[in-house]
């Protein structure tokens, strides 16, 4: 089968990509749900763009990572205020336009504007090494929660405990 002829072929995929990829054994196509965490602390990953969804920032913030920020509805830009203005281990793209799937948005998000905002997280400068600084102190904070003594830890293992005393409650009612 020639790849002009793939039925498979995602639509936002370029015509013939996955045979290009294969051809030159380098890089991977994740179809459906990708590895977040893996790919997120592997040591050639140095940013993270995100639609800030919560999940996402949370697990970037678990993998010490600095974030381009890029939301689309619902809690994400709030999520991003935290990322950008609070946090300060993200740079905004500037998306500013509330859009389900289904919507289209008016504002185009140039390449040039994205290519910055990429320079910005993975620059050298002082900004950047205060924010790739940053991000590795929150990383070390939340890993710390949630090993064994930590607050998220001890957390879940109470929840599990009541939700086992609830359960024999009901079982010997």
């Amino acid at each position: 089968m020639s790849c002009a002829d793939d039925t498979n072929a995602s639509q936002w995929m370029p015509n013939c990509f996955a045979e290009l990829v294969a051809a030159e054994e380098r890089g991977l196509i994740f179809r459906g749900w990708a590895p977040q965490m893996p790919i997120l602390n592997h040591s050639a990953v140095g940013g993270f763009m995100t639609h800030c969804g919560w999940n996402s920032v949370l697990e970037a913030v678990s993998a010490d990572m600095m974030m381009v920020t890029w939301p689309r509805y619902a809690d994400q830009f709030y999520n991003e205020k935290l990322i950008v203005e609070v946090l300060k281990i993200g740079v905004s793209l500037g998306s500013a336009e509330y859009a389900s799937k289904l919507e289209v948005r008016d504002h185009v998000i140039s390449g040039e504007t994205i290519a910055e905002a990429i320079g910005q997280v993975m620059g050298d400068d002082d900004v950047a090494k205060a924010r790739r600084e940053k991000a590795k102190e929150l990383g070390v904070k939340a890993k710390r929660v949630t090993d064994k003594g930590g607050s998220s830890y001890d957390d879940v293992g109470r929840l599990i405990q009541e939700l086992m005393a609830w359960r024999s409650s009901v079982v010997h009612a």
